[in-house]
């Protein structure tokens, strides 16, 4: 009777997209709805944008935890889509990633932020670019979890944004024309597994 009650209330929970707050739930990240993208301004005429194309990583959610869980993630620098082949080549070159050197950008996590209501809000945490790692908060603006009614698997949602200067991280050619200031916004969904 026990082990059906038990039955019973995890079908619920894996129903209802319930996290657990007592133990992690660990999802891999969706390379199919996973695409980091940056904005930059361009010499004061506009702002030009470009995202990456493979990202892969774990992700483990834990709000009653210390750290909250753990985020750690591997973007494919060469993976780089700006819509103009000329410009992929020059910021896959020595002058930008330099992904021969540097192949993967990295974040991991030391503290994962959640509200009163559960709701993932924040990251804090390294960030590895062209060798270089530096401290990165990533602030979440948008956090679902839940059923996904196509795949009929849990999955984790989330909208992130952070701020770096590209300087920081030794890429800073051209600036202060090409601006220092680099928006980065992560739109990511994982599974759970």
């Amino acid at each position: 009777m026990i082990r059906l009650l038990f039955a019973l209330f995890a079908a619920a929970v894996a129903v209802s997209g319930f996290t657990s707050t007592a133990l992690a739930d660990t999802y891999t990240v969706d390379p199919r709805h996973t695409f980091p993208s940056f904005e930059i301004d361009h010499l004061g005429f506009s702002i030009q944008r470009g995202r990456f194309n493979q990202t892969e990583g774990k992700i483990a959610l834990a709000p009653a935890s210390p750290a909250g869980g753990s985020i750690d993630v591997a973007i494919d620098a060469a993976s780089i889509s700006t819509g103009l082949p000329e410009l992929e080549k020059h910021l896959r070159g020595e002058d930008f990633l330099d992904v021969a050197r540097f192949p993967k950008i990295l974040f991991k996590s030391k503290q994962l932020i959640f509200d009163k209501q559960g709701q993932l809000t924040g990251a804090k945490g390294e960030l590895t670019l062209h060798g270089v790692t530096k401290p990165v908060h990533l602030t979440v603006d948008r956090f679902h979890c839940g059923m996904n009614l196509i795949s009929m698997k849990n999955v984790c949602g989330a909208n992130a944004t952070a701020t770096i200067e590209r300087s920081d991280f030794g890429v800073d050619k051209y600036a202060p024309a090409l601006a220092d200031e680099v928006k980065v916004i992560i739109q990511i969904e994982a599974v759970r597994d």
